[in-house]
């Protein structure tokens, strides 16, 4: 078949294409968090557009517009349902909570430190979902139950259940899920059985917006539960077999979850009102009343992230929670690839004297996350940290210990992706006998990893060093 080209044509497409190659360049500079993501984006525009400009449409850019123009709206929405109001919740801040390490991460989580809770430390996934099945069993009101991954298998069915036995008795039963990390999910039998029974659904999609359209890569982390306004669960587990250690390809699982009791609990109740309005366009219809002081003894933080926000919260979060470290600060993230900001701010603490501990998961999650957690180590060594590579499991929590007066467990990992493009949050505990729980939990962990060692890194073969470095030049997209 004879096929003839126009070259007109041809020069417009060209043109067409150089010219989104120079405008996304532009953009990639001017929206710029970190100098060598721009540097990699612009380059990469410029002598591969062709392949470039649409990978930028996809992943290029770290602010999610929309939500931007609209959080404050869809706050206050959200927030108009409450008995009590947001600014009434600082009746009940913690007195210790007025020192400027607590007021800038205030002003970061737009929520203050409240007293009078309790919280207890769920290790591993049956004591994670035995909790709060238990707790979605009691529910009388109402359930939000929110997670980055829902699969319609044994765990995910058991729960199920639950929730729609609960939708058919009448409690307010509200499920949302990552649109990315639960890929599919709308198109299950568990989906169909959740809404037959009444439970409400949404997908929280961050397509949604003008310029989101063609954007995968923001993503809802978030993993809350909220029974009647009491009680909240929060940390790393999702929901899937394989967080139960029962799935045979990955093996066993090493996670952690806690349990809050008290009127921080409202804390994720906002947290998820605002998901919700975002992902539904409609507000929670609940009777919300704040849970009153429960005579507990921790007083609790909840720091919801985004990347909405004007800062990076939970990168900033982490980095102050370092400088303020005394004696200790001892980090476990299953994806440890952090900024410039955070690897200087652990080595300074190191060469203060501080106790500093990283521990990661031997068995990385992907080959480049593992290399470019190599290159982070070989920084770290030579200023005092202590790099531990958990051996059992894979490991998946995200938890951080400073000194004896503060401690951390979430959803939020020490990478890029964290950071600045998923929707974040962490529950940061102040009580001197939860740390020791963490503390012993953790010095558990430690026992079951191994130490790296110069020697370790330098026995490695001759290409390891290139390897490692070409990783880390994947961290911003990591």
């Amino acid at each position: 078949m004879d096929i003839s080209y126009n070259p007109e044509i041809i020069g417009i497409v060209l043109a067409v294409v150089y010219l989104g190659a120079i405008l996304s360049a532009i953009d990639a500079i001017l929206q710029a968090r970190t100098a060598q993501g721009s540097i990699a984006w612009v380059v990469s525009l410029l002598t591969l557009p062709y392949v470039s400009v649409p990978l930028y449409l996809v992943f290029g850019r770290n602010k999610f517009d929309g939500y931007i123009q609209e959080r404050e709206q869809i706050e206050a929405r959200a927030e108009s349902r409450l008995q009590i109001p947001r600014s009434e919740l600082f009746d009940f801040q913690a007195s210790d909570a007025s020192a400027a390490f607590y007021r800038s991460l205030h002003r970061l989580a737009r929520l203050p430190t409240v007293r009078g809770n309790t919280v207890e430390l769920l290790i591993d996934g049956y004591n994670t979902f035995d909790s709060i099945e238990a707790g979605l069993r009691s529910a009388e009101r109402y359930v939000l139950f929110q997670f980055y991954i829902m699969r319609d298998d044994a765990l995910g069915r058991r729960l199920g259940e639950v929730l729609a036995a609960k939708a058919r008795a009448g409690v307010r039963v509200h499920l949302l899920y990552d649109e990315v990390g639960s890929r599919g999910f709308d198109k299950t039998t568990l989906y169909r059985q959740l809404e037959d029974a009444g439970v409400e659904l949404a997908a929280f999609n961050t397509t949604r917006g003008r310029r989101n359209r063609f954007q995968l890569n923001f993503r809802n982390h978030r993993k809350v539960v909220v029974v009647d306004g009491v009680t909240a669960w929060i940390g790393g587990h999702n929901v899937g077999v394989e967080y139960l250690s029962e799935d045979k390809k990955r093996g066993p699982w090493r996670d952690t979850h806690v349990k809050i009791q008290g009127p921080a609990v409202i804390g994720a109740e906002l947290t998820f009102a605002t998901d919700w309005l975002w992902a539904r366009r409609e507000q929670l219809d609940l009777n919300w009343e704040l849970s009153r002081d429960a005579g507990g003894p921790c007083s609790v933080l909840l720091f919801p992230s985004d990347p909405a926000s004007e800062f990076d919260e939970a990168g900033l979060m982490f980095h102050q929670v370092i400088t303020q470290a005394q004696d200790r600060i001892w980090i476990a993230s299953p994806y440890f690839v952090p900024d410039r900001g955070i690897i200087a701010a652990l080595q300074l603490a190191a060469l203060r004297g501080v106790d500093v501990r990283v521990m990661i998961p031997d068995r990385a999650d992907g080959p480049v996350v593992g290399l470019a957690n190599w290159s982070f180590t070989r920084e770290l060594l030579p200023a005092g940290v202590a790099v531990y590579r958990y051996e059992p499991a894979f490991m998946h929590q995200k938890v951080l210990l400073l000194d004896r007066e503060l401690a951390g467990v979430g959803t939020a990992n020490f990478d890029n992706r964290s950071f600045r493009l998923n929707f974040e949050i962490t529950a940061l505990v102040h009580d001197s006998n939860f740390c020791d729980e963490v503390e012993t939990m953790l010095l558990n962990d430690f026992d079951n990893s191994r130490l790296v060692t110069a020697e370790e890194l330098a026995a490695k073969p001759f290409w390891f060093p290139l390897a490692i470095a070409a990783a880390r030049l994947m961290s911003p997209v990591l």
